[in-house]
């Protein structure tokens, strides 16, 4: 499991932890891992030229202190001083006297020009709203520059907590972040800014509370939640998902649900809806009623709305039962807010941006540009599970105590035509198997971006490409 905190969190961690150490001990932890990976990067690191992009307070400090170990093996080290009166002193000292050198921001585009490595400790996690002019200038330059980027902590300019990025920010290629994932560099439009991430270990787990602010999960985690039928099973104690979906206009929305809840763990798929026909064709396996969910037979959850167009009268059916309700697509829109609220059965929503929206009540572009604010509102608003689609996937309960999920799996080739209506299906076969909704919703998630991976290999993909690679990522990861 893959765990981030908050900045508040990680500053009292911090503080706990620097007094049971020796003074300078913990910054000199993290000035040896980002130093590691620096020298890593560049290769060799004798005679490679390194700029340092220095702000105040501690983050500088982690980068001067990583700058006087490269210096100290032979690197060219030259330190861009923001703010020279603030800089941490005693780090400066540090890398004078390993041989390393300043410069004024107005001077330094020289030096970045040139340089091999730039290291980005302009702000740390306090800092808000963006950059100022004149780093946003130094993040200009370095944009321009050939040079690898590292971002020490987490990029400059990006919102920690949120991911937003209000202003310019400067992008990295890599960030060596330390002690634990902050949750910005999960999150878009932040993730896209630091690159691959690497966690240095510094000792703050000792002191991080045990229930993380956002978590992400990892193979292992998913193959502990993954379904295993057992020697006496058979196809009703694995679960029955129903998919009410599909329309005359859209029956291939109903195709594709059932496409993926038959790959999804339940025993059987029961459909109702105006696309039996094709459903039958394309899975002659699906038990199919020309009744309503009302009357289709006994299900462990429902999938409403794929390709429903305006008929409500399913989607209100479904939300009647007492079980595990999956509201996606044209489901969203005609359901009532007051009937989802007042569910004493589990309910998952699974709005992409522009649906959360028109649910919200804001512009998509508010959506993307916020989705971790986005995804908790929707499921306090709803009393649900939110599962918010997207180029970073997230999941939210209504309590607001349990951690948001960060799907980690995925292609931007997944934007395509009914590849929701896939991961709806596979996400109510879950339910029906007996996952809670925050944990089906996640490992759906998690398997429908690895079976995007496996089914695009770097090209175009189409969902039921996607529908189809479901098993072999279910094996990848049942066997890793």
């Amino acid at each position: 499991m893959r765990s981030a905190h908050r900045v508040t969190t990680v500053r009292s961690a911090e503080h706990t932890l620097m007094a049971r150490l020796p003074d300078g001990a913990l910054m000199q932890r993290a000035a040896a891992g980002l130093a590691a990976v620096c020298a890593d990067m560049l290769g060799r690191v004798y005679g490679s030229r390194v700029v340092l992009l220095t702000g105040s307070g501690d983050n500088g400090g982690d980068t001067l202190y990583a700058g006087a170990r490269l210096a100290k093996r032979g690197a060219g080290v030259t330190a861009v001083l923001l703010s020279p009166d603030r800089t941490h002193p005693e780090a400066l000292k540090a890398l004078r006297r390993a041989g390393g050198t300043t410069t004024t921001p107005g001077a330094a585009a020289e030096a970045i020009s040139r340089a091999d490595l730039v290291l980005d400790g302009i702000v740390g996690i306090g800092g808000k709203g963006g950059l100022r002019p004149e780093a946003a200038r130094l993040a200009e330059l370095t944009a321009a520059s050939p040079a690898t980027v590292i971002a020490v902590d987490l990029p400059s300019g990006i919102e920690p907590d949120s991911g937003e990025v209000h202003g310019t920010a400067l992008r990295a290629d890599l960030t060596v972040t330390f002690g634990t994932h902050k949750p910005g560099l999960l999150i878009d439009p932040a993730r896209e800014y630091a690159g691959p991430v690497r966690l240095i270990d510094i000792g703050l787990a000792s002191t991080l509370p045990a229930t993380p602010d956002l978590e992400s999960l990892q193979h292992a985690d998913v193959a502990a939640l993954l379904p295993h039928p057992a020697q006496e099973s058979d196809k009703y104690r694995r679960g029955v998902v129903g998919i009410a979906a599909g329309s005359a206009r859209y029956p291939g929305a109903a195709v594709l649900a059932v496409a993926g809840a038959l790959r999804g763990g339940a025993g059987a798929v029961r459909y109702v809806g105006p696309a039996a026909d094709a459903v039958l064709a394309r899975f002659p396996e699906t038990l199919v009623s020309a009744d309503g969910p009302k009357k289709a037979g006994r299900v462990q959850a429902w999938v409403t709305g794929p390709g429903a167009g305006d008929d409500a009268a399913p989607v209100a059916e479904a939300l009647a039962t007492d079980v595990p309700v999956l509201l996606d697509a044209d489901g969203l829109r005609l359901a009532d807010r007051e009937t989802v609220r007042t569910r004493t059965a589990p309910t998952l929503m699974t709005p992409h941006a522009g649906e959360a929206a028109a649910l919200l009540g804001v512009t998509r572009e508010e959506v993307e540009s916020a989705r971790l604010t986005a995804v908790r509102d929707l499921a306090r608003a709803y009393r649900a599970t939110v599962l918010l689609k997207g180029s970073t996937t997230l999941i939210a309960t209504s309590d607001g105590a349990t951690p948001v999920r960060v799907n980690p799996t995925g292609t931007p080739w997944l934007a395509t035509a009914g590849s929701g209506d896939v991961l709806s299906g596979l996400t109510g076969s879950l339910l029906a198997a007996g996952l809670r909704t925050l944990d089906a919703a996640s490992v759906a998630a998690y398997l429908h971006g690895l079976a995007g991976r496996y089914a695009a290999k770097g090209a175009p993909t189409g969902a039921q490409d996607v529908a189809e690679a479901i098993p072999a990522a279910w094996r990848d990861i049942r066997t890793d």
